[in-house]
């Protein structure tokens, strides 16, 4: 048997996890129609890559259609041709939606949020529009643990992104398919399948928090290497005896 290449080990261990997160969160159910949210990063062409080889051999048996949201007054440039080879690659229509928002419409909120919100309303409309009961998003494990910690921080709250959320208000379930997935392995998948950057000048991704909340998770990780399995874990070993009990009063 031939010895398996460093590159063939970062797959498997893809596969493997990616395997792993669908079934021990029951992300992908018979008869399910799946949109995923193709921005052209590293993680959506990731899976885009591995929910459409899913589908071609694993049951239960379910579709998946990728959607691009152009957002016309955000200096973006997308490889439009190329994404629909990557998408085609794998058997998945891609349907390319624009649409805009005005910032000046909620100045409480950031930008950078408004963006978000008015691409995830695209997102839920391409959905039904086209009979999806599901959408896929790319974050991966470090995503979920940094928006924990950026929960806790910021809002004081233990929360975070979910592997499943049903939202019965729009008879939509969002799934994270990588939420076992490492990002150094997907960093490692990119230059593997050489994937292609997009061209990216968002005037507002400098006002986001995220990139420094990566920064306290590999500080952690430094300070323990099994940091982030102990950080999961706690999510689902939440001790409230040992916690105070909630208090009427501010406690500033």
């Amino acid at each position: 048997m031939a010895e398996l290449t460093k590159e063939d080990v970062c797959i498997n261990r893809i596969n493997k996890r990616f395997g792993k997160g669908v079934i021990q969160y029951g992300l992908i159910e018979d008869g399910d129609k799946i949109l995923v949210g193709l921005s052209g990063g590293k993680d959506s062409l990731a899976l885009v890559e591995l929910l459409g080889k899913r589908a071609r051999i694993f049951k239960p048996r379910f579709s998946v259609i990728a959607v691009h949201v152009v957002m016309k007054n955000i200096p973006y440039q997308s490889d439009l041709e190329y994404l629909r080879n990557h998408a085609a690659a794998y058997d998945v229509p891609l349907i390319v939606f624009e649409t805009s928002f005005d910032p000046t419409t909620d100045t409480r909120k950031s930008p950078c949020f408004l963006c978000s919100w008015n691409r995830r309303k695209a997102l839920f409309a391409v959905a039904k529009e086209n009979g999806c009961n599901k959408i896929a998003l790319g974050h991966h494990m470090d995503d979920i643990l940094e928006t924990l910690l950026m929960n806790m921080t910021y809002q004081g709250a233990f929360s975070t992104m979910p592997p499943k959320l049903v939202m019965r208000k729009f008879d939509m379930t969002i799934i994270r398919p990588m939420c076992l997935i490492h990002e150094s392995d997907l960093l490692e998948l990119a230059k593997i399948r050489s994937y292609k950057k997009q061209v990216k000048n968002c005037p507002y991704e400098s006002g986001s928090s995220r990139s420094g909340m990566k920064g306290v998770l590999k500080q952690l990780e430094s300070m323990n290497p099994e940091a982030r399995y102990s950080l999961w874990g706690s999510m689902t070993n939440i001790q409230t005896d040992l916690l105070p009990d909630a208090m009427k009063e501010s406690i500033l």
